[in-house]
């Protein structure tokens, strides 16, 4: 193995992949109604209160799993969200796709309709990225939303000091 580190020095330094705040949010309000009994309403504010969230973005966030059949909301001055997906046959890359409102895409050229890449004529490492890009979609469809919000995927190694070569 190599003892290239890269220009970072530390694990928390390197931001390669992240996950867009709005599957953070919905993580959130989803792993917190999955801790009530089934059924029991949980309001926008509830959340934000309790997890120090924005208002506006985790509502908006609520409205697509609604519109997703994820939760069911409930008006009135008493109302709020309800889960009521089956998050054991969720798989994480979809709830990404419908949080996001696009498919998965890791470089510009991968957008089905949409690319933006201005190397796409001279590109070479399209086919690389393609395959980067094969990889992690098939491991996000590996795991279900079951798997992170009740935490049965194991977490990332962390070790004290110098990072060992992550792409070796």
């Amino acid at each position: 193995m190599s003892s290239w580190a890269g220009p970072h020095s530390s694990f928390e330094s390197i931001r390669v992949l992240k996950l867009n705040r709005k599957v953070e949010y919905g993580l959130i309000a989803l792993k917190y109604m999955l801790g009530k009994p089934r059924g029991e309403l949980t309001s926008v504010r509830e959340i934000c209160d309790l997890f120090g969230t924005p208002f506006d973005p985790v509502a908006h966030v609520l409205r697509i799993l609604n519109s997703g059949q994820l939760v069911e909301s409930e008006q009135g001055a008493h109302g709020g969200y309800r889960l009521i997906a089956d998050v054991d046959t969720i798989q994480f890359s979809d709830f990404i796709q419908l949080v996001e409102g696009h498919p998965l895409a890791f470089a510009d050229c991968l957008r089905e309709h949409d690319c933006r890449c201005t190397m796409l004529n001279s590109c070479n490492i399209m086919g690389p990225m393609a395959h980067f890009h094969q990889r992690i979609v098939e491991f996000l469809q590996s795991i279900t939303l079951a798997d992170i919000l009740e935490e049965r995927v194991p977490p990332p190694f962390v070790t004290e000091g110098p990072q060992e070569n992550l792409l070796a």
